[in-house]
């Protein structure tokens, strides 16, 4: 079997969760943001559990913006989709940017609304730029996507938040 490259192997250390084995090939002066074998970052195949191993990759560079290549998805998408606030809170830190729209025109926000990670959407709706009730491509809010996933909790709040007087569209 051929051997790992350094970015492969940062790469599987980053989707595992081996702080000790990225610490140390990025001692090996690996570019963090060239892309493994399969066109992806570490950042962006990293276990999205683990704050630390975002921010190690952050220090050395690692670019939270990049875009995946099939959907457009960015490092803040997947982890807004997957609820891990620790792990979004520490990419927004550090430059990631919560108002990137996918290709199908979704925030992170409208992503965290659908699966309805409560906790990511009030974190999102506090630090988005753009509008909270913007639409995605297929017309939809994120308490819309709320609402048709059954997050009603989710719908509660995004309801609460909206100002009549303003005329925000829900």
């Amino acid at each position: 079997m051929a051997e790992y490259s350094a970015i492969d192997r940062l790469s599987v250390a980053a989707a595992v969760g081996d702080l000790r084995e990225i610490e140390q090939t990025l001692q090996s002066n690996v570019n963090v943001n060239e892309k493994n074998k399969y066109g992806r970052t570490p950042l962006q195949v990293m276990k999205l559990g683990c704050p630390c191993i975002a921010e190690t990759l952050l220090r050395a560079c690692a670019d939270p913006n990049v875009r995946d290549p099939i959907l457009g998805l960015t490092i803040t998408h997947d982890a807004a989709r997957d609820g891990y606030l620790d792990t979004l809170q520490v990419l927004a830190q550090n430059g990631a940017d919560v108002n990137l729209l996918d290709n199908e025109g979704n925030l992170p926000l409208h992503l965290a609304a659908r699966e309805g990670h409560l906790d990511v959407v009030q974190y999102l709706v506090t630090h988005c730029k753009t509008e909270p009730f913007q639409m995605n491509a297929n017309g939809y809010t994120p308490r819309d996507l709320a609402f048709t996933y059954k997050r009603h909790r989710t719908v509660e709040w995004l309801e609460s938040i909206a100002d009549p007087q303003s005329g925000l569209a829900l």
